[in-house]
């Protein structure tokens, strides 16, 4: 019988509350912003509650594909937070489990989930996106909710400019109206002013009656205009007027079948299919233009026939001399030819803008077709992605609760959505194949969830500043200087003998380091193949701290001051960036990391080298030093 062990079931009841309820909170969030975002095309619209949460629950619908990652990241994060913060995922390993075997049993749900969120982007996603879509343009070309402001022109009715001065909520009267009336056209306006008047829908709610009192009506007779440049109008006084509007006040939902034909409304194999049929129209559409062009009169103007065994030899054509044709033609010939060459060049040029946006729209579309294909399987990537990098980073951080998780959450995500965008953005234009801007994020993410699993599976202390200071200061270094100073009980005074034979083997070590770094820059294949002979250079910095040690048990304050001058050598990573040679060598291929780092190191090359001459030049200064010391000491 198969049984769920409890450490297993502890997780799960752990994780998947925290889950459902991430999940919601993301959902509504993104459901807001889309509200926000479709907000002026909603209100005034006089929509029933009914259409209103039908559009909104296809709108939820169509937004779990950009909640789901974010509240796997989140829930994840805040699971492993909370064992951190509570020691109980300390205690689970003090017990021996590792940190892949607790997270054993949401590596096999949330692959589950990624598995669904296939499937659902596959099969349900494109009806949701179809109705959604076809609500919104359904909602765009409703016409607004009649309600006249005052003191302000309303042009929501079609055609129509309406002024009220004043309104009277309670009759619905309104008084000092002023009404443009441009259907005909901006030159045909008809004016009309009335004292008060009525506006009220038909039965069929397909026209505005409005009925007018006390006014006139000014009209352009433009029609009727004669020789004279003065333009004829009418005038009408009249104490009755009513005037029937075109206004559609329902609500007319569109076919579902325009979103259909779409690439947002299509599964898996409807994208395939279609790709594939208009790649192949697209293939013919060239290679019928190609040969138009091949066949245009320019291209024909050169024979390139093929040779072959039964070609008929024939004389060449004469040489024609267009430069001497057109001198000798006539004033006008010249201009005739001119006109005509110029007007072929431009509808050639014409015919050919046409073909190229045609082609690329065909190209545009098939791209669309591409990146949704795409999209079906970068979802359920990106849950995998993000639950091994908040999984890992909630238990190197050991913070549970809506605080920290949320704030690294929400970073991270917005990481993720600026990169996914430019690359989505990328493909969209046909600046990047559409496989690399759809998988650009996954690309960049995967890396840092497999650093962060490593770290933590490994118990790395991945936030500690200090590292990563340490590990800076071994990369470029950091200068130093030696602090001296005399001692001031000396029991064994520096030996004469002793302090030549150390200088002596400082000496032949600094020649050989010498030897090894040259007098001048390495080049760029030998740094990245070759570099400087750290092991050489170790033991020269420990000859030098070692002589330096010992020749503080002096009592001569100049031989302190010298000792001063000996450099600190440094062990620094850009002497020899590359220990093994096949890594060297593919560092030279990868010029926009390899170059930078190669003249940084030059830099610190040279620095070793005037080092290294310093401490040549200080171990004879010091000698002198010792041997003095020593002949005064013997005539005293």
């Amino acid at each position: 019988m198969f049984r769920i062990k409890r450490l297993y079931l502890f997780i799960l009841q752990t994780f998947l509350p925290l889950f459902l309820m991430t999940f919601f909170i993301c959902l509504f969030i993104i459901l807001m912003q889309f509200l926000w975002r479709y907000v002026d095309e909603l209100v005034g619209k006089g929509i029933e509650m009914p259409v209103l949460a039908e559009l909104f629950f296809y709108a939820a619908v169509s937004m779990v594909p950009m909640s789901l990652p974010l509240a796997l990241l989140l829930a994840s994060l805040m699971t492993f937070g909370n064992l951190g913060e509570r020691l109980e995922l300390l205690a689970i390993k003090a017990a021996g489990v590792s940190l892949l075997h607790v997270m054993r049993p949401l590596v096999i749900v949330v692959a589950l989930i990624a598995v669904g969120a296939f499937f659902f982007q596959n099969d349900i996603l494109p009806k949701a996106q179809v109705k959604m879509y076809t609500l919104l343009y359904s909602i765009r070309q409703k016409s607004p909710e009649l309600d006249i402001p005052e003191g302000v022109f309303y042009d929501q009715i079609n055609g129509y400019n309406l002024y009220v001065k004043e309104k009277d909520r309670k009759t619905g009267m309104m008084r000092d109206m002023m009404i443009y009336n441009l259907s005909g056209g901006f030159d045909n306006a008809m004016v009309i002013l009335a004292d008060s008047g009525k506006l009220k829908l038909t039965e069929d709610k397909q026209y505005l009656f409005l009925t007018l009192y006390s006014g006139e009506s000014f009209e352009n007779l433009k029609s009727q205009r004669t020789a004279v440049n003065s333009v004829p109008y009418r005038r009408e006084t009249f104490s009755t007027k009513e005037i029937l509007i075109p206004f559609d006040a329902g609500f007319n939902r569109m076919d579902d079948g325009v979103m259909q034909n779409q690439y947002i409304g299509k599964d898996m194999h409807e994208l395939r299919t279609s790709i594939d049929s208009m790649t192949l129209r697209t293939d013919s559409i060239g290679n019928s233009f190609g040969k138009e062009l091949i066949n245009s009169g320019y291209f024909t103007l050169y024979n390139n026939e093929r040779r072959d065994s039964t070609y008929k030899e024939r004389s060449a054509p004469p040489t024609i001399n267009i430069d001497s044709i057109y001198a000798s033609a006539s004033l006008q010939q010249r201009e005739s030819m001119l006109n005509r060459a110029v007007s072929r060049a431009e509808t050639v040029r014409q015919d050919y803008e046409y073909k190229s946006i045609l082609s690329d729209g065909d190209q545009r579309i098939i791209r669309r077709h591409e990146m949704e294909m795409h999209k079906k399987f970068t979802l359920s990537f990106a849950c995998l992605i993000f639950f091994f990098i908040g999984a890992p980073l909630g238990a190197i951080i050991r913070k549970g609760g809506l605080g920290t998780p949320v704030v690294v959450s929400v970073l991270l995500f917005i990481f993720y959505y600026i990169i996914d965008n430019s690359g989505y953005k990328m493909a969209r234009d046909g600046r990047w194949e559409v496989w690399e801007g759809m998988w650009l994020s996954s690309a960049v993410l995967l890396p840092l969830g497999i650093f962060l699993t490593y770290k933590a599976v490994n118990d790395a202390d991945v936030f500690n500043k200090d590292l990563y200071i340490n590990f800076i200061y071994k990369l470029i270094g950091k200068k130093e200087t030696r602090h001296i100073t005399m001692k001031e009980v000396i029991i064994d005074e520096v030996d004469i003998n002793e302090a030549e034979k150390r200088i002596e083997q400082i000496g032949i070590l600094c020649d050989r380091m010498q030897k090894n770094t040259g007098k001048k820059r390495q080049s760029y294949y030998q740094y990245w193949t070759q570099g400087y002979d750290k092991h050489l250079l170790r033991s020269l910095k420990t000859e030098v701290d070692n002589w330096v040690e010992y020749a503080q048990n002096t009592r001569s304050q100049i031989l302190i001051s010298k000792l001063i001058n000996y450099p600190v050598l440094r062990m620094l990573l850009l002497y020899q960036p590359c220990r093994i040679r096949w890594i060297g060598i593919v560092m030279t291929v990868l010029f926009p990391i390899s170059i930078p780092i190669y003249l940084v190191g030059c830099w610190e090359q040279h620095r070793l080298r005037q080092e290294l001459q310093t401490i040549q030049k200080t171990n004879q200064e010091v000698l002198v030093i010792i041997r003095e010391t020593e002949q005064k000491s013997e005539i005293q």
